[in-house]
């Protein structure tokens, strides 16, 4: 079911911090704050993703010149247990908070449910922040950095990144025109070093509907960038819907293939994570629609609903895709 947003709520200000590989790729110039050492001043993985999201927050008010009480309600989420990264790194703002999980979808997710906050005149604004870190998905989804454990070429390095988004019933920016919540996929693949391949079928499940309810097509739109897929799961993409009959070449981009160089930096199938997605629409993608590039833009945010305990009992890897509409509009 397409979600349309009447009064086309605006994301107004974003925000991106980032490590030390987020900084030596393509997009690192356009990180608000990066730390060259992945720990954030701080003494464990898991209290430097927290960090990562403080910070983001913070660049986000300091950007829009907004004060703490400005903010109506504050969604966030990532990928550690229960979402502490989230809860822990924004204890210290007095707003509403919403925690939620969607994996790598969470940025899209969220966005979503800003905007329908905001167009449902529920709120005057809304946040949404989120964030991974490579060493504590590492250590909580597969070894510890210690072990020594050699990645496949499927495998996706995730990314140490937190983004954050406000998105306000009225303003200047990318506007948010429609939301499809996707359904979960089974796809059969419980390998958790191949969680592109456990995705795409969601994506292309998701993007299918939104074409059929919403009677457009790939000729309609400048961009399709799902996140994050990487490599595999965008050439799986690829090659399922042109089987369809649909030529994605020169309108399809993953999230999971901007933020780091293949050639020169050791990442396998791409990036991957929470802050992955949120990185690089808030980093490429919406700026991009701004400055009037892109007019149309379809972001569908992916995720793999796997845990430590359904990895370790061999279980399936269900994907799912949530889909959010942008554009630009002229004055």
């Amino acid at each position: 079911m397409i979600i349309k947003l009447k009064s086309a709520p605006t994301i107004t200000t974003s925000s991106c911090v980032g490590g030390k590989e987020e900084r030596r790729g393509p997009l690192g110039d356009k990180l608000d704050f990066y730390d060259e050492s992945d720990k954030f001043d701080c003494d464990t993985w898991e209290k430097s993703e927290s960090e990562m999201q403080r910070r983001a927050f913070n660049h986000l008010l300091s950007k829009r010149k907004l004060q703490i009480s400005d903010i109506d309600v504050l969604i966030a989420g990532d990928l550690i247990n229960q979402c502490t990264s989230s809860s822990y790194g924004l204890l210290s703002f007095d707003i509403p908070y919403i925690g939620i999980f969607g994996a790598c979808s969470t940025a899209a997710l969220g966005l979503g449910l800003c905007g329908i906050l905001c167009d449902g005149g529920y709120t005057k604004n809304a946040a949404i922040v989120t964030s991974s870190h490579f060493c504590s998905a590492e250590r909580q989804f597969r070894f510890p950095l210690e072990y020594g454990s050699q990645r496949p070429p499927t495998a996706q390095h995730t990314a140490t990144a937190a983004g954050a988004f406000l998105i306000e019933k009225e303003g200047k920016g990318a506007h948010i025109d429609e939301v499809m919540f996707g359904i979960t996929v089974d796809a059969g693949i419980s390998d958790a070093n191949n969680m592109g391949a456990a995705m795409a079928p969601a994506a292309v499940d998701t993007l299918l509907k939104y074409f059929r309810e919403s009677g457009t097509g790939l000729e309609d739109y400048d961009l399709i960038v799902t996140g994050d897929l990487g490599y595999e799961g965008h050439r799986i993409v690829t090659e399922m819907m042109h089987t369809l009959g649909y030529d994605m070449s020169g309108v399809y981009n993953d999230c999971g293939l901007m933020l780091y160089d293949r050639q020169k930096q050791d990442m396998h199938a791409g990036a991957s994570g929470c802050g992955c997605s949120a990185f690089a629409m808030a980093a490429s993608v919406l700026p991009d629609i701004v400055s009037g590039k892109y007019k149309n833009v379809l972001f569908l945010g992916s995720g793999a609903l796997l845990s430590q305990a359904s990895v370790l009992q061999g279980e399936n890897i269900p994907g799912v895709v949530h889909l959010v509409k942008l554009s630009h509009r002229e004055g």
